[in-house]
């Protein structure tokens, strides 16, 4: 069914033994879905089978103030007690600007339109934008070889940032650019990594025809020294810590969130709806990705584990294809197998799984980040809001989210964040319900309001995104209502703004968005006036229409 891309969303060490047994209690049928230690999986003997092992994670407290802080305004160093950091908390919510994906030349060695990007951040300075994300990819900084890095053309952006006063936001991009929403290049992974991948394409995601997914490594090879030697976890721990040794000048001062990538599109989730090739199309509800070898191992590990080795075989063999929607399937539909016993353990195993992925890299990241002031982390978490309405709510399901009628999901990914002090970014912050084609159920707005509750349960800060590009009021006003109308302890932390581009930087567009950063970041934004704001943000539009001009135009070519 062909449906608009407006209704799409841009939508997730030390190791010790555990004791005999730890594992099945975590598959049990009547699991609650709660994320307990981070666990790594090794090949243990010529069997190839897989053993488990868990880390301990001591429970950090997370601070979520800390955050406003790492964003008080440039030039401003926030620390307790002092008016700094007193200002930076009355701020309603600092507003970031997504870079263009190809922001960084191909070769890592330079920006691509270098005189673009500086016209674009002093306008973007002048609009009152607190500062910048940025993609940072795997696929760029370490492309020419294992622990070959070059950031050359991510220290001058840092550098461009500093002079103009904004604030960055860093990602770590260990997936491909390309196969997703709003993808208009093609940034793929390392090429030393993918020739590894073409020898053993299990390490790749897999669905059950046995299609490969070359977007992100496989969570079940994590453990597995298969990366020139090395093992995923350790190669993003390694590339996290060249850049903040290759960035400390410009860590907590410049550089305030490192956002750690966790799968396709930096998402902590599966590659479960890849738009690449027609596999997928808006509202399909996607396909388990559980069909490489080392996940199948670990299916069978668990299955064995509560007694049930013919539920390890396989996963669910009626849960339908990529573009079917729940009630065309048995496992997915109203009563299905969803609800079984036999669904229960197998969400419980699938979305664990994916809880383990998060904690082992951020037990890495933090590993590198601790200790460096002003820098917060954060992960970023998919806005999958169709068939949101369903019992089941399959498209979920797939991408690894055990979150049903009667199941949350996101209690304990926010609780997992939680033992690391992380931050939760969500999208699809700008969506409205009555937007959405209603026969997809789609529900936007309820899953943004269970998401913040899971954040604020587990004592976490959210911030939030866009899913899709909007420069229109409507969209304006939901993230306003959404992320800062609210008491000062609800308020979003951030939200960061997509895209910047020439669409940007149309008059009108640019207008706009400039009465957009000021009513999100002015202390009580119900009681601005909307007369006022739309006055300074012509003054905005007119005083930097030179800037504007420029960067829109070298944009575009």
């Amino acid at each position: 069914m062909a449906l608009n891309l407006t209704h799409q969303t841009g939508a997730a060490a030390i190791t010790a033994t555990p004791p005999t047994g730890a594992r099945a209690a975590v598959f049990a049928a009547s699991a609650t879905g709660t994320a307990t230690s981070g666990a790594t999986m090794v090949r243990s003997g010529s069997a190839q089978s897989l053993r488990l092992q868990t880390q301990t994670v001591e429970p950090a407290q997370p601070q979520p103030s800390d955050f406003h802080q790492a964003m008080a305004a440039p030039g401003r160093e926030a620390q307790h007690g002092d008016p700094a950091a007193e200002e930076a908390r009355k701020v309603g919510v600092p507003v970031f600007v997504m870079m263009p994906l190809d922001t960084v030349r191909k070769d890592g060695s330079a920006l691509n339109r270098r005189k673009a990007v500086q016209a674009s951040l002093a306008a973007l300075k002048s609009a009152g934008a607190a500062g910048i994300m940025v993609d940072v990819w795997w696929g760029i900084a370490e492309a020419e070889g294992p622990g070959q890095y070059n950031f050359a053309g991510y220290i001058e952006l840092m550098e461009m940032a500093k002079k103009a006063g904004l604030k960055v936001q860093a990602v770590m991009s260990f997936h491909q650019c390309g196969g997703n929403v709003g993808d208009s290049v093609n940034i793929p992974l390392p090429r030393w990594a993918t020739e590894e991948i073409d020898k053993d394409q299990d390490l790749a995601y897999t669905d059950r025809c046995g299609r490969r997914n070359y977007e992100y490594i496989s969570l079940g090879a994590d453990a597995l020294p298969a990366l020139k030697g090395r093992t995923p976890i350790q190669c993003y721990a390694d590339f996290m810590r060249a850049f903040r040794d290759h960035m400390a000048p410009y860590m907590g001062s410049t550089i305030c969130e490192i956002q750690v990538g966790m799968g396709p599109a930096g998402e902590l989730r599966y590659p479960s709806y890849p738009e690449s090739n027609g596999t997928w199309s808006f509202p399909g509800i996607g396909e388990f990705q559980c069909y490489d070898r080392y996940m199948l191992a670990s299916l069978r590990a668990a299955a064995d584990a509560v007694g049930k080795p013919e539920w390890g075989c396989a996963g669910p063999g009626d849960s339908g294809s990529y573009n079917q929607w729940p009630e065309d399937t048995n496992f997915f539909r109203r009563e299905g197998g969803w609800n079984t016993e036999y669904g229960k353990f197998f969400m419980s195993w699938y979305s664990q799984m994916l809880l383990e992925h998060g904690d082992r890299i951020l037990s890495a990241a933090s590993s590198v980040y601790t200790g460096v002031p002003g820098v917060k982390v954060s992960v970023k978490v998919a806005g999958i809001h169709w068939h949101y309405g369903t019992r089941s709510h399959a498209p979920e399901l797939t991408a690894g989210y055990y979150n049903t009628r009667n199941h949350d999901g996101y209690q304990p990914i926010a609780r997992m964040l939680g033992r690391h002090g992380a931050v939760l970014n969500f999208t699809c912050v700008e969506m409205r319900d009555h937007e959405q084609p209603q026969d997809a159920q789609c529900l936007p707005e309820a899953l943004v309001r269970q998401v913040a509750n899971a954040a604020k349960e587990a004592g976490i800060g959210l911030a939030g995104e866009n899913a899709l590009p909007r420069y229109d009021e409507t969209a304006h006003d939901q993230v306003i209502a959404t992320a800062a109308e609210k008491a000062e302890e609800e308020r979003m932390v951030a939200f960061t703004y997509l895209r910047m581009g020439p669409d940007l930087f149309q008059p009108d567009n640019w207008r706009r968005f400039a009465a957009f950063v000021k009513r999100m970041t002015e202390t009580g934004v119900r009681d601005v006036c909307r007369e006022q704001v739309e006055r300074e943000a012509q003054g905005v539009a007119h005083a930097t229409q030179p800037l504007v001009h420029e960067a829109a135009a070298a944009l575009a070519n």
